[in-house]
């Protein structure tokens, strides 16, 4: 075996391959929500926190070669500091992936009308055929409320309750994970439509000046 494949890179601890922590991405199909795409979901490439050791070539490289263009991040630049990754979106940019950096801390929500941004960036990306992932800290609770979000949005008659049921069968039991996370959804599409009413009605007066 070669030496270079123990060879960790200037900031990254020697770690051998046996403690490194496998790298997985998770692949939402949305043909449940009649869309053709699937929508990639991971934890923080690259991580090295507690007893979690993961190489951010290796895993950048594991996302190009399974075909991904375009990734939304949903880490805070304090959060990739405390995980060793501070130079993560930099290092997307030069692997030649399109960064979306939507940062809002762990546990929380996003305001609505930045989530409906993001959303609608996610939508686009996916309409353009683009292999597109999202990720967190551990890809569970932040990028399980967006992908749930965006079920919502596709489907008419998905519900709250299914679309943390898919996402905890596509991620695991700790998909969504807290009470505000819960409740933004439930309150979501309500709250998505009396936006979309207002943004329509600020436009039609804007016209009519």
């Amino acid at each position: 075996m070669r030496t270079s494949e123990f060879d960790s890179s200037s900031d990254e601890e020697e770690v051998g391959e046996e403690q490194r922590t496998p790298f997985h991405v998770s692949w939402l199909p949305l043909s449940i929500v009649e869309c053709s795409q699937f929508l990639g979901i991971c934890a923080l490439p690259g991580c090295k926190y507690k007893n979690i050791r993961r190489s951010l070539d290796r895993d950048v490289e594991e996302l190009q070669n399974q075909g991904v263009q375009e990734v939304f991040v949903f880490c805070t630049r304090g959060e990739l500091n405390k995980y060793r990754v501070p130079s993560l979106l930099d290092v997307y940019t030069q692997r030649g992936l399109i960064v979306h950096h939507w940062p809002f801390p762990d546990g929380d929500v996003p305001e609505l009308e930045r989530c409906c941004k993001v959303l609608e960036e996610l939508r686009v990306a996916l309409q353009n055929n683009r292999r597109t992932v999202i990720h967190c800290y551990g890809g569970l609770g932040r990028s399980g409320l967006v992908a749930a979000c965006l079920l919502l949005q596709l489907s008419p008659t998905m519900t709250a309750n299914k679309a943390i049921e898919i996402l905890r069968e596509h991620r695991g039991g700790g998909a969504i994970q807290t009470v505000k996370q819960y409740n933004f959804l439930h309150e979501f599409r309500e709250r998505f439509t009396a936006y979309q009413e207002s943004r329509e009605a600020s436009t039609e007066r804007a016209v009519s000046r």
